[in-house]
């Protein structure tokens, strides 16, 4: 007997009873970003494995780490599961040549991918939605990006999501810290594990991810990045600080906080919560206006963000348990000579006229179809008889509320129904 199969370590099924809270969750997710002015693009799972070395930085995490990576021999091409999307969605802006008339405000959603040891919030295959702003320069295009966030936490009614906030300066600004930081780590030396030592001269910032404790010692008594900004920075910082307290934003200053990617210039930020343990980043963006020109583009400003998917909805869960139930309107019971044939008719009808219907398959006494009526969770149960069908009617049985069962022409069932049910699907 051949061993059982199951799904890749870190790679989860969404079974029916959790993929309604998702289907409930993304369909609120998109209204929110069509109402921002966002509008959808969808770009390759697939990417050149270059792309990303050359957006998130070769002595990244994710790059030296973390990549499902291999070599089509076929073709001659590296390739690379996308671990993330904002340097897929420049790389189609640059080669569709989407900034010709003008900034553009895109989002997308999908799979993402990274060989990471699964634990609670952390998966190899979890799931995003992300924003990007490209085109847009100054504080205001970031502010909007954080507010919009704020908005949504409120309408997904989750509290507790605080943001984190810091500006990591222009690149030339970086190069003067970087010297400052080297010292620094030079002078703690003994203090550093193996992938600080090795990062410590090729990309220091990166050291600002490590979760080693002791690592994180030496970064806590590191030099301030503040003292190396630009009057220019520094008004762009003060700009978007003063634009969060206009909306109502509350913010705390984390001038440790770099992201793990290495196209970030100016502002960076993270929304945490507190109830998801070491997970605990459920949004995390910034501005990236150098990354067009890195990929080959004209330069263009841009900024952005990405929320993980599986986070937010273990939150709204927590803060809403009961399961979500999508909207039934009917069942249809049938027996009889004839009885499936109308039943199939009727559903159809039903349907086009926006009800959600499911038909009873399988035969079986009228006993055991009501059974499954009930509990499917429909509204109504309609009945389809020898005796219905000879009078062209449909017995209507309430399912959810007290009221009397009726005959209904099923000529007229489409136009009666209305006054069984609330609501029509999807309204």
């Amino acid at each position: 007997m051949s061993a059982t199969l199951q799904a890749l370590r870190g790679m989860n099924d969404v079974l029916p009873g959790d993929a309604s809270r998702w289907l409930e969750f993304e369909s609120l997710v998109q209204r929110w970003l069509a109402r921002h002015g966002y509008r959808n693009i969808r770009m390759p799972l697939i990417e050149p494995t270059q792309l990303f070395r050359r957006a998130v930085g070769e002595q990244t995490d994710i790059v030296e780490k973390e990549m499902y990576s291999w070599r089509d021999e076929l073709n001659g091409e590296d390739l690379t599961l996308r671990p993330e999307a904002t340097a897929s969605c420049v790389r189609a802006a640059i080669e569709h040549h989407l900034l010709h008339d003008g900034p553009k405000r895109l989002w997308y959603a999908g799979p993402m991918y990274r060989h990471e040891r699964p634990q609670k919030g952390r998966y190899r295959q979890f799931h995003q939605y992300g924003a990007e702003a490209l085109g847009f320069t100054g504080p205001d295009s970031d502010a909007e990006l954080i507010v919009m966030c704020a908005a949504l936490w409120r309408e997904l009614g989750l509290t507790g999501i605080r943001l984190e906030l810091n500006t990591i300066g222009s690149s030339a600004e970086r190069a003067s810290y970087r010297t400052a930081l080297i010292t620094h780590l030079e002078n703690n030396v003994d203090s550093l594990d193996a992938d600080a030592k090795r990062r410590m001269h090729a990309n220091p910032l990166r050291v600002f991810d490590s979760k080693n404790p002791l690592v994180q010692t030496v970064v806590q008594s590191a030099p301030s990045m503040m003292a190396y900004l630009g009057d220019a920075t520094l008004a762009h910082f003060d700009g978007l600080k003063r634009l969060l307290g206009a909306a109502g934003v509350g913010f705390t200053l984390n001038p440790r906080l770099v992201r793990g990617l290495d196209y970030y210039n100016l502002t960076v930020f993270e929304w945490i919560s507190d109830r998801l343990g070491a997970q605990g980043t459920v949004c995390g963006g910034g501005r990236y206006d150098g990354l067009f020109e890195q990929l080959g583009g004209k330069p263009a400003p841009a900024a952005g963000f990405a929320m993980g998917i599986e986070r937010l909805i273990a939150l709204q869960q927590e803060a809403k348990p009961e399961p979500v139930v999508p909207l039934l309107h009917a069942y249809v019971v049938h027996l009889g000579a004839g009885a499936a044939e109308q039943a199939l008719r009727i559903a159809g009808e039903l349907r086009d006229a926006g009800y959600a219907v499911v038909q009873h398959c399988g035969g079986g006494s009228l006993k055991s179809q009501m059974k499954k009526a009930d509990a499917s969770g429909a509204r109504v149960a309609l009945i389809i008889g020898e005796d219905e069908l000879g009078a062209g009617e449909v017995t209507v049985k309430p399912l959810r509320v007290a009221r009397a069962q009726a005959r209904v022409p099923a000529a007229r069932l489409a136009a009666e129904l209305t006054g069984w049910n609330d609501a029509k699907a999807g309204t």
